[in-house]
């Protein structure tokens, strides 16, 4: 199988990677990556002799369509994703995570090529902090930030490209990811590393915002069963019941550092921070038969840590550069 993943050097995408290479060793795997701040080429240590990248963007309709004419499948992880940084400036989010799936989207409709696009819980908005409620493929659309409301777009293109002209495409919702080669600028890698320098953690406002954290590997798990099993035109919400506040992360992060739970400083909090994300991946589990190797939320946090501390070259020079960019905004 010839695969084309977009993103493929950032975050999930480079998790992504190194996954199916080493799950998978007769796929032949292309990379296409603007290599913004967010994707680096050293994500991809280790399985370079395994795969094609290719630097350029999703806008690039020339490039795009000749790679994607060279591919079995497409998978889509290539977003632009800091809130922050949409609420700073939201061109790049509608250029690459509207303009960008628009491309891809026109080029597999050309082609015929099997597509999986990959998307975040985030457009749903928020839930009580109280209540029982899950997101679930029904819910409705309710984005508050640039960063959700692009990528709420990029969904439903997908959704029209389905139904008006018959592309072959599955979506899956995820929720917030943890794990190797996460960008110091997000929450939790920005923790690990300040406590590796001593410095103490920073929080939100009262860190009662909470996310339901789904470490990376199980979510690319969960993407190669949509792939392989789901249904074209359908939607999976991928979540792994791991809910928990931005205080206990933190508390949490300072035992595992051998640290007193209370030492961190309160920041102001962020424009429409959203306040409870949780997933119902129920569909995912019955119907496509997947579960989560990393159920134990702690345990997942100190592999975590773990690599950061093994892999400090790689994320050192982004360090000081992000601290001074929060610092500007007193965070």
């Amino acid at each position: 199988m010839r695969v084309l993943v977009t993103g493929g050097a950032g975050f999930i995408g480079a998790n992504f990677v190194h996954q199916t290479v080493r799950d998978r060793p007769d796929a032949r795997v292309t990379v296409l990556d603007a290599l913004t701040y967010a994707g680096d080429r050293a994500s991809l240590d280790g399985v370079a002799d395994r795969v094609e990248l290719v630097e350029g963007s999703i806008t690039d309709g020339p490039l795009v369509d000749r790679l994607v004419g060279e591919s079995d499948l497409v998978v889509h992880f290539a977003a632009e994703s800091h809130n922050d940084n949409s609420l700073a400036d939201p061109t790049p989010f509608v250029q690459t995570n509207l303009v960008g799936t628009f491309t891809l989207l026109e080029a597999v409709r050309r082609h015929d090529v099997r597509f999986h696009h990959i998307s975040t819980d985030e457009v749903y908005g928020d839930l009580p902090l109280d209540s029982p409620e899950r997101f679930t493929p029904g819910t409705p659309y309710n984005p508050s930030s640039p960063y959700s409301a692009t990528k709420a777009g990029s969904d439903l293109l997908v959704r029209a490209w389905v139904r008006s002209f018959g592309v072959r495409a599955t979506l899956s919702n995820c929720s917030n990811n943890y794990g190797p080669y996460q960008h110091i600028e997000k929450f939790i890698p920005r923790q690990i590393t300040n406590l590796i320098d001593g410095v103490r953690p920073r929080l939100y406002g009262a860190g009662a915002n909470v996310r339901d954290w789904i470490h990376v590997e199980d979510h690319n798990t969960a993407v190669w069963h949509v792939v392989e099993k789901g249904q074209v035109g359908e939607t999976y919400l991928i979540g792994a019941d791991g809910e928990a506040s931005n205080l206990d992360v933190v508390r949490t992060l300072l035992e595992i550092f051998g640290r007193d739970p209370d030492d961190f400083d309160h920041v102001s909090d962020r424009p429409g921070h959203d306040l409870r994300y949780a997933i119902d991946a129920s569909r995912l589990r019955t119907e496509l038969g997947w579960a989560p190797r990393y159920t134990d939320f702690r345990e997942g946090l100190e592999a975590t840590v773990a690599w950061y501390r093994a892999h400090e070259p790689w994320w050192r020079p982004a360090k000081a550069a992000t601290e001074a960019r929060y610092a500007r905004t007193n965070q």
